[in-house]
């Protein structure tokens, strides 16, 4: 099963945890053959360096083709939350009140799923020169994918339309199920024109199943923060040899195994120590170095910074 990589990671760059988390607001509805959405406001910490980031998710079965489904999914900042009217107010947005005590910096995630019933209707009689858009309309094309996706104005204003509009029961579902379509315009003419979804100099990617095992070695890797894997611990968890990890996942993500890895701890050591306030030698613990100076060394190649000097900050 095609599993995609988290939005929320993607755009903060580092693993996010759930008890990091503290959900503003929430809107869902998951409702068979009809709207199914997801959008959930959460609140950014100042030192949560996010990018507005998209994501377009094709999931293909073939033996269990009920099982199919296409997702967007977003992740945006830099709109305003007020806990007073549970939307970004005027007095907020414009900043018309400095000392609103309600004033909410907020993440905003949200996801849309279309089933192959609802994409149908949209569906023209096919052509010779058919593009990868219509083979994923009609879910003819035959592997799971996940595709980033680049925000444009036209894409951002559907959102924030999304997360500030007032309406309530069945006209929220209509105004919600109008925009859903105009999301999937958008994201759809991102991809005109295009024949296939991308080609691994790697042979061994164009199998789906090898795919899989390597974006499922990044997860474990995310996984085993604190807890140091070998490559060779690694390869054996996904069933996939040393060699065909360490090429496919340089290929896929753009960065060694190792550097990934290292990247990720720092990033994490960096909300540890910033955050949550722990000291040195506690993070050190958690990340699982053997001394505080193995660890303070590797800090400061990522970071340029001493531990120490980040909690002087």
């Amino acid at each position: 099963m095609h599993q995609p990589p988290d939005i929320l990671t993607l755009a903060n760059k580092r693993p996010v945890l759930q008890d990091d988390l503290r959900v503003l607001q929430e809107k869902e509805q998951q409702i068979p053959g009809s709207v199914q959405y997801v959008i959930r406001r959460y609140q950014r910490f100042p030192s949560w360096n996010v990018d507005d980031t998209g994501m377009l998710v094709y999931h293909y079965e073939k033996s269990d083709p009920s099982s199919n489904y296409l997702e967007l999914k977003f992740c945006v900042t830099g709109n305003v939350y007020c806990k007073q009217k549970e939307v970004e107010c005027d007095s907020c947005k414009f900043s018309a009140s400095r000392n609103c005590q309600e004033r909410v910096e907020s993440m905003d995630v949200m996801s849309f799923r279309f089933t192959p019933v609802q994409l149908s209707q949209f569906v023209k009689p096919r052509k010779k020169n058919d593009v990868l858009t219509e083979d994923i309309l009609t879910f003819q094309h035959a592997s799971s994918f996940s595709k980033i996706l680049p925000l444009c104005g036209k894409t951002r204003m559907v959102l924030e339309a999304l997360l500030n509009n007032s309406y309530t029961g069945s006209l929220e579902n209509i105004f919600i199920n109008a925009q859903m379509q105009m999301l999937l315009l958008y994201s759809m003419d991102c991809m005109i024109g295009e024949k296939d979804i991308e080609s691994f100099s790697c042979k061994f990617l164009a199998n789906e199943a090898d795919r899989e095992k390597i974006i499922k070695a990044r997860e474990v890797l995310l996984q085993h923060i604190g807890e140091p894997i070998t490559i060779k611990e690694l390869s054996r968890k996904v069933a996939i040899n040393e060699c065909y990890l360490k090429k496919g996942f340089k290929e896929m993500f753009g960065s060694t195994v190792f550097d990934f890895y290292q990247s990720q701890r720092m990033e994490h050591a960096k909300y540890l120590l910033y955050e949550k306030g722990l000291n040195v030698t506690e993070v050190s613990v958690m990340l699982g170095y053997s001394s505080i100076s193995h660890f303070s060394t590797a800090f400061k190649k990522h970071t340029g910074l001493k531990p120490c000097e980040l909690l002087l900050r």
